[in-house]
């Protein structure tokens, strides 16, 4: 009987893997439309490639440059406003760049995360979710490396919007 239940526990997460962080996107030019590339609002979150469609680790899916890390986590140089506190958990590998997606704002902006973990801070381009606030934020593999935050964990974050790298 415990057999069955662990293997029930197993299928209902892997179920849940259909529309998490690492579910398949549709390849460019398949049914249901590709999205046009955007210009980013934040300049730290614009310039890395996708990752290749083998990528299996960390280091495979995050595509930026250890110039594009040191910009992300330089100081930033507008005013900004804090927004609140958020649970952050990681958001989809296969989107590159340096990201935020928040109920915390209802527009996308530039901003900053503060893990007070540690200390450290990335600038990020923040996004908007649509959900209730409290519901949590998504964060960028790569800001996730920066801000030197648990990948696995649920860290508590500090967000800021109106910086500009």
């Amino acid at each position: 009987m415990k057999g069955f239940l662990g293997m029930a526990a197993v299928a209902a997460l892997l179920a849940g893997c259909a529309e998490g962080p690492f579910a398949m996107k549709p390849k460019a030019g398949a049914a249901g439309g590709a999205e046009e590339p955007r210009e980013s609002v934040a300049p730290v979150a614009a310039a890395a490639p996708p990752p290749p469609e083998n990528a299996r680790t960390a280091a495979q899916f995050d595509t930026t440059t250890e110039e594009e890390k040191q910009a992300a986590a330089a100081a930033p140089v507008a005013a900004e406003r804090e927004l609140g506190t958020t649970i952050a958990s990681l958001g989809d590998p296969t989107d590159p760049g340096f990201w935020a997606e928040t109920p915390l704002v209802t527009t996308a902006q530039a901003g900053r995360l503060v893990y007070p973990g540690n200390g450290n801070s990335v600038q990020v381009e923040l996004r908007p979710t649509g959900g209730e606030a409290g519901s949590g934020t998504r964060v960028s593999l790569p800001a996730f490396q920066v801000l030197g935050a648990p990948l696995t964990g649920l860290p508590e974050l500090v967000v800021y919007a109106g910086s500009a790298g």
